[in-house]
């Protein structure tokens, strides 16, 4: 038994950076950012409470009821599927609740198709046509897209609310009840929710005319001639067909399935790699979505009846964009610049580290930092989560399952990888409802049993960090080596 690498694979990893990386990154990022904005947007306009749940008998604004705050988002494979549904998100069957809440979750429902299979399609294009030796950074520029489209919808709103609410002005929940959410403010979500169909639409075509990779040309459908043509033009370099594919003999052992025993033994069962992403997802997902919450319990965001609707959603943008600006995005570009100088491992360990340092500093003395003299302190405590989250196991996550499984199955083991990491975003989601709601009966939002607390939920969080910590002795470190090593496909028989 011997080890030899195709000479298309081996001049992928040994090639200089090309324009055309960057190429790759604007197009399979552009899907990414989608993907973001779509997925982040929804946590800036869930103050559809106050339009289609409005009762003039109660102290506070309305809220969405539970069972629609609890969407789940299923997986597909098609970049179009998240344009049009993107779309018919903004569209609704009627203007009363049950019609508009039942279009936005079915089409939402779709619309977790399309960026199911975006997300391991992105990962797994830009790992086959990267260079060993900056692979990790491509990776995580994809994934940095992320950061961009979160900032993205964070703008959009701001912009949209600030016209409206300088187009349409109206009284605080305090002052008139009824009128304090102007009709117009219907065109807000919509308007936001259906800009995710822009960037989507700008890369179909590029997505479409994009050559298939050389690794699955060449290890998949067997057909070295094409992958060497098309990697020559890729890499703008002439590259000579050194082997036929009646030459190469695989070892039979190479073609084990999915559920085989022998990935089970090459890659764990489940991979190790699944049990990091569902411990991080709990957590990243529930500080996402509910930031807007936890800043509100603080005082940060003011209390939803001093404000009209318009200029509610005016706040939770400013507040989310300002934490994106300052610790979400510059984590995703840390990640980028050290990957492939410190390696997955140690960025994920300290991450995860960092990450639980820095929960426990705000939840322990809670009390102290949502005292009005300190909430600026704890702003800046929870921001960094954040950036540790990003410069952490965040991008290590998503780039690691895209380098360690084998060409004809890395895109579905990694679809199976993302779909277990929001298996877990579920888990918190559904668990910070219920969880961050007082002690005190009297407190809680309504349809809402009483909870531990915004404490002792962030104490749960820490501890959730610390465990992923511990998890991830158990990650293989990828770094400089090539795909083929690490998935064992440069074994052949002579």
């Amino acid at each position: 038994m011997a080890e030899q690498q195709l000479g298309v694979l081996k001049a992928l990893d040994v090639a200089k950076t090309q324009l055309y990386h960057f190429t790759a990154i604007v197009i399979a990022g552009m899907g990414f950012f989608t993907d973001a904005y779509d997925l982040f947007c929804v946590s800036l306009v869930t103050k559809l409470g106050r339009l289609y749940y409005f009762n003039p008998l109660s102290e506070k604004p309305g809220s969405l009821p539970l069972m629609l705050r609890l969407r789940k988002k299923v997986y597909g494979i098609t970049l179009i599927m998240m344009i049009v549904c993107s779309v018919a998100s903004g569209l609704s069957f009627g203007n009363k609740a049950k019609g508009v809440m039942t279009t936005l979750c079915f089409f939402r429902f779709w619309l977790g198709f399309g960026i199911g299979g975006d997300y391991p399609l992105s990962a797994t294009i830009m790992s086959e046509y990267a260079n060993k030796k900056t692979r990790g950074a491509f990776i995580a520029a994809v994934f940095a897209m992320q950061g961009v489209g979160i900032l993205a919808g964070g703008f959009v709103a701001l912009a949209v609310s600030s016209i409206f609410d300088k187009k349409f002005p109206a009284p605080t929940y305090a002052v008139n009840r009824a009128l304090s959410t102007p009709p117009q403010a219907d065109y807000i979500w919509r308007i936001i929710v259906m800009f995710g169909a822009l960037p989507a639409a700008l890369t179909y075509y590029w997505r479409m005319k994009m050559p298939e990779t050389a690794r699955y040309t060449a290890l998949v459908a067997k057909n070295i001639k094409q992958a060497t043509q098309d990697m020559s033009k890729v890499l703008q370099v002439e590259l000579e067909m050194e082997e036929r594919a009646e030459d190469i003999v695989q070892d039979p052992r190479l073609n084990y399935g999915l559920f085989s025993k022998e990935f089970a033994k090459r890659h764990g069962l489940p991979p190790r790699m699944y049990l990091d992403l569902v411990l991080l997802d709990i957590a990243f997902y529930s500080q996402n979505l509910f930031q807007k919450d936890i800043f509100s319990a603080i005082g940060w965001i003011p209390k939803a009846a001093t404000m009209n609707g318009i200029h509610e959603v005016f706040m939770i943008a400013r507040a989310q964009t300002l934490i994106a600006l300052c610790s979400t995005v510059p984590g995703y570009w840390f990640t980028v610049a050290f990957i492939d100088i410190m390696g997955r491992f140690a960025i994920q360990l300290m991450g995860f580290f960092m990450m639980t340092v820095f929960m426990f500093a705000i939840a322990f003395p809670y009390d102290h930092w949502i005292k009005p003299d300190n909430r600026i302190g704890f702003v800046v405590m929870y921001s960094l989560t954040f950036f540790f989250a990003n410069f952490g196991p965040n991008a290590t996550t998503f780039i690691v399952p895209a380098e360690i499984f084998p060409a004809r199955l890395r895109s579905t083991c990694h679809g199976i990888s993302a779909a277990t990491g929001k298996a877990g975003a579920i888990v918190g989601a559904f668990g910070f409802l219920y969880a961050a709601q007082p002690q005190d009966k009297t407190k809680t939002d309504a349809g809402y049993p009483p909870g531990i607390g915004v404490k002792n939920s962030l104490i749960m969080l820490g501890v959730i960090n610390f465990v992923g910590m511990l998890f991830t002795f158990l990650v293989p470190e990828p770094k400089g080596k090539s795909l083929e090593e690490l998935s064992g496909e440069t074994e052949v028989e002579k």
